[in-house]
């Protein structure tokens, strides 16, 4: 696949690092160019740099975004998503729009319809926003024997299929998480399951029990 990164941060060079080494072709972009050309360099497997509205137009087949909440509207907008740049193109939202002080939500509108509203036409799908970066870095994710689960959460059944595939890659099992509507739901796990890693030390998966149990 063609992926288009909007980011130069730890989430880009985590996933992208992953992708590029399953060998896809990968793009990513930032502000600072000479920060993405680094990155781009770091991640290697022929992987290239560009300004935001490159890395729209080079993801033919998926765009990650790949930065802070508050940066959202200038990068999609620098990206041409009003214009309609994203029009049908898978974009991949892993934004955390989450208070850190309190791990709340910094907003009451959850940041994948804000995102799906800043980029008309395109087929938002909500992933990879549970874990830090350095999870992603794993080959493979695994945890006591058995692979790292990642919710999704989209409309668009072509989307879905696309970041299935992507998630595989990984080493990872996707999990139907329903549609965008939902989304927010995913966003209110992350900062509550944050919340409780980063907050208190606890183990957020203790709060489950397994699933043979009635």
């Amino acid at each position: 696949m063609r992926i288009g990164i909007l980011g130069a941060g730890a989430m880009a060079d985590a996933l992208g690092t992953q992708w590029a080494r399953a060998g896809h072709q990968v793009m990513v972009s930032g502000r600072d160019t000479d920060r993405a050309g680094a990155l781009a360099a770091r991640i290697g497997s022929g992987a290239r740099a560009g300004t935001f509205a490159e890395a729209v137009a080079f993801g033919e087949d998926a765009v990650l975004l790949a930065i802070r909440h508050d940066g959202v509207s200038d990068v999609l907008a620098a990206a041409g998503a009003g214009e309609g740049a994203l029009r049908g193109r898978t974009l991949i939202d892993c934004v955390n729009a989450v208070v850190w002080e309190s791990f709340t939500l910094a907003s009451s509108a959850p940041m994948a319809e804000r995102i799906a509203a800043a980029a008309p036409g395109a087929h938002v799908v909500k992933a990879f926003n549970v874990c830090h970066a350095d999870v992603w870095r794993m080959t493979p994710p695994v945890f006591d024997g058995a692979p790292l689960a990642v919710p999704l959460c989209g409309d668009d059944p072509g989307a879905l299929d696309t970041v299935r595939a992507l998630v595989t890659d990984l080493g990872c099992v996707p999990l139907p998480g329903g549609g965008l509507e939902r989304a927010g739901l995913l966003e209110a796990t992350a900062a509550f399951a944050i919340g409780l890693w980063l907050g208190h030390g606890a183990d957020a998966r203790a709060m489950l029990p397994p699933l043979t149990h009635p």
